[in-house]
């Protein structure tokens, strides 16, 4: 009978794949010793691999320049890096060495632009596409970047107040996009996204702001579904609404010649995963080709901007099972060294799913159980709701240690858990581990921060002030009469 947990995987599963072996009964991500990786760092940990970065762009680029190819398609493509799935500075130096361009979503987005085009990773001609609703300090900063000379800034218009607002802070003249405020999946909470502009007063707001204006250009229509680019009646039917959109546009604005289809590529969140990236590309290329054919118009240049998809396949973290508790005759709970909400925040707020996979003992035999995270909150586990099946995992025995892995977390954890600040109940922030290749293809590792310490939690708490911080701080402190 095949009971070990390493059966169970060939059983369910084709194993192993293209990111994942097993040598004996420990496991190898994109070739790395994830046994070797915790006997040198220990656990908790998370780790980036930065070459997978480059590689998914790579991708994404070889399949639109097949589609263009085939479809003799005479737009350009573009692949634009959405820097709110990670702000991480290795992560845009790793994404910038394969000559892409950037999305940005706030204020502070634009002081890293900033930053990264004065260490010569961006340059003047690299695109960076201003998206977001943009307050007082965002609209400052994307003009400043523009009056510095970097032409192709091009702010995306969500509202009909943001032209005024950017004209009175660029001394030039700009090109705009404009955001179309897509209408939500039938089954969603509301019907029309709250980002954009309605898709039939695009070409009114352009007609009575845009048309007549000296100072701006439009050159692009953007468009974005919360679902993402998925092969649904839904997603063909909202772009074929898009493109009237763009052909009715450009018939009446000669200067647009951009399309951005926007970010939303899955990425693998089960060994079961299967998307056809390939067929999705060929098929929007081929729509965009036929539909503008069909109305005399030219074919817009097509804008994407992957976040997940660029990073999301990176990462990884990895915890060690402590203690099993068995609270009933059924349920088992294996509890972490860590917490789910703290480090992995997606599968506690959206029930995302990750790929799980213990590191070692895959030729033990296996048992059903919960997984459990340290703090004292109920929500903070990770089971058959979030995950695709039951977990199953190689037995626990306390004198043997398990470590389990969750992969393909590299998009939005480390923001949305608030990296490097107050994590729940005070549950310490793991190490971070950088993982790159050397010139001769060798693995190289380099601890990126360490766990955090309590002194860095006291220092957020107040408890630890300096006299200097303190001294800062009164002279701050201000007393204010009551009135009677």
């Amino acid at each position: 009978m095949n009971t070990k947990y390493v059966d169970l995987i060939n059983q369910t599963f084709d194993f192993p794949q293209p990111e994942f072996a097993l040598e004996k009964d420990k496991l190898f991500f994109h070739d790395i010793d994830l046994n070797k990786l915790v006997e040198a760092y220990g656990t908790p940990l998370k780790f980036t691999y930065l070459p997978q970065i480059s590689n998914n762009i790579n991708r994404a680029k070889t399949w639109f320049d097949s589609a263009i190819k085939k479809y003799n398609y005479k737009g350009e493509y573009k692949y634009c890096y959405c820097t709110k799935s990670s702000h991480f500075k290795h992560v845009l130096d790793e994404a910038l060495k394969n000559d892409i361009h950037i999305e940005t979503s706030s204020a502070f987005d634009i002081d890293i632009v900033e930053s990264l085009k004065a260490s010569g990773k961006i340059k003047d001609d690299t695109f960076v596409i201003s998206n977001g609703f943009k307050r007082a300090q965002y609209i400052t900063n994307i003009a400043r970047l523009i009056n510095n000379g970097h032409k192709n800034c091009i702010p995306i218009i969500d509202n009909y107040e943001e032209i005024d607002l950017l004209s009175n802070e660029i001394n030039s003249t700009y090109n705009i996009g404009i955001r179309i405020a897509s209408e939500e999946e039938p089954k969603f909470e509301f019907y029309t996204s709250r980002l954009g502009i309605g898709y039939k007063s695009i070409v009114p707001f352009y007609n009575k702001q845009i048309k007549n204006n000296p100072k701006v250009k439009l050159k692009m229509l953007h468009f974005f579904i919360n679902t993402g680019i998925r092969d649904t009646a839904y997603y063909w039917n909202e772009l074929l609404k898009c493109l009237k959109v763009y052909i009715s546009l450009k018939k009446v604005c000669p200067s647009l010649d951009s399309l951005n289809i926007g970010g939303g590529f899955p990425i693998k969140n089960s060994l079961a995963f299967e998307f056809d990236y390939e067929y999705m590309i060929d098929e929007i290329i081929n729509q965009i080709n036929v539909t503008c054919e069909e109305e005399g118009v030219d074919v817009p240049n097509i804008f994407t901007e992957f976040g997940s998809f660029t990073v999301g396949e990176s990462g990884g973290a990895i915890y060690e099972v402590l203690y099993q508790k068995q609270q009933n005759d059924r349920e088992k709970w294996n509890m972490i060294n860590s917490s789910f909400i703290t480090t992995l925040p997606d599968t506690w707020a959206i029930n995302k799913r990750f790929i799980m996979l213990p590191i070692n003992r895959w030729n033990s035999s296996y048992e059903r159980v919960l997984l459990g995270g340290l703090t004292c909150d109920s929500d903070d586990y990770y089971n058959s709701e979030q995950h695709i099946n039951a977990i199953y995992l190689p037995k626990y025995d306390k004198e043997k240690p398990l470590y389990v892995g969750f992969f393909n977390t590299g998009a939005y954890q480390e923001t949305i858990g608030g990296y490097g600040g107050l994590q729940h109940c005070l549950i310490p922030a793991p190490k971070h581990i950088l993982i790159d290749r050397d010139v001769q293809g060798n693995i190289v590792t380099k601890l990126y921060k360490g766990q955090q310490q309590s002194e860095d939690l006291l220092n957020i708490l107040g408890y630890n002030k300096t006299p200097e911080t303190s001294e800062t701080q009164e002279q701050k402190n201000t007393t204010f009469s009551t009135i009677s």
